[in-house]
């Protein structure tokens, strides 16, 4: 089962990913934790990755799809994956189209988390993440069990640094421009469900689970 979550910065795909991977026992792959993974394992595209931000450029595209390619090539992505945070341009997105071809893979669901954009300010502002395993909580609408440990690994929660409402108006606005013409490109494809993101976290992980079967 090869998944796509869809949606705004905050929108809660982070949360949404972990109990995916709980219940269908697929990798997330999160293209953030791919070039570290890639860089400090000082494999070919990583030496790469490297060499571009120790100087200061952005990424390439063709060195983020290499970083993918050798990702789902692992034998954990066998029966699935979830991907999150990639593609976010259409030039990504046809990208990985080309490569999942070359692959013999295909998205079998791209999943849409709706939420305004007012919303998700307060989200993001009350959000706390592990660093360790990417356990996503809210202050308020998804407090962890014990205050500032994560559920799942038990290890601190953090606020990242952009997780204030300056940063994430940007973020939104990034993401308008580049990203949200892609849910066209993917319902043109057939594969894309909305969800309705303003339901309680749990009524949405069972919306996803029933869109998942």
């Amino acid at each position: 089962m090869n998944i796509m979550l869809f949606g705004a910065p905050g929108a809660g795909k982070g949360t949404q990913a972990k109990y995916i991977i709980e219940k269908y026992g697929i990798p997330q792959i999160s293209t953030g934790d791919m070039l570290r993974a890639a860089v400090n394992a000082g494999t070919p595209m990583g030496l790469e990755a490297k060499a571009c931000m120790e100087s200061g450029k952005l990424v390439s595209d063709d060195i983020i799809v290499g970083i993918i390619k050798d990702r789902l090539s692992m034998e954990d992505c066998k029966k699935g994956f979830i991907l999150d945070g990639f593609p976010r341009t259409l030039a990504q997105a046809e990208a990985l189209e080309k490569l999942m071809i070359e692959m013999n893979i295909s998205l079998d669901k791209v999943i849409s988390l709706n939420v305004p954009d007012e919303l998700i300010v307060g989200r993001v502002v009350g959000r706390r993440v592990c660093k360790s395993c990417g356990g996503s909580f809210h202050v308020e609408f998804n407090p962890p069990k014990k205050e500032g440990i994560c559920d799942f690994c038990g290890q601190p929660l953090v606020q990242r640094k952009d997780d204030n409402a300056d940063t994430v108006a940007k973020r939104l606005a990034e993401y308008h421009a580049q990203t949200a013409p892609l849910f066209d490109f993917y319902k043109e494809k057939g594969v894309m469900e909305e969800i309705d993101g303003t339901k309680n976290i749990k009524e949405i992980t069972e919306d996803i689970f029933k869109i998942l079967g």
